[in-house]
């Protein structure tokens, strides 16, 4: 059951990141940290599953986030 929250919770998180950063609403800010959370959640999920390319992508997903979080929020 919770491996399933964290696949389904990640899936959610990244859907709504890709529609709030696609619709350029100016909730670019939100987009990120949900990007962030579904970094998080699959990342964890890919761990306790053992799929090590996934853990890689979330890493470089987690980054980006980061990134994007810093860029909209403090760097504007």
């Amino acid at each position: 059951m919770k491996s399933k929250i964290l696949e389904w919770g990640g899936v959610i998180s990244a859907i709504f990141y890709t529609i709030f950063i696609a619709l350029n609403i100016g909730m670019e800010i939100i987009g990120f940290i949900l990007l962030l959370i579904s970094a998080l959640l699959l990342g964890y999920w890919s761990y306790l599953n053992k799929f090590k390319g996934i853990i890689f992508l979330q890493c470089f997903y987690a980054i980006a986030a980061i990134l994007g979080i810093y860029r909209w929020g403090f760097d504007s």
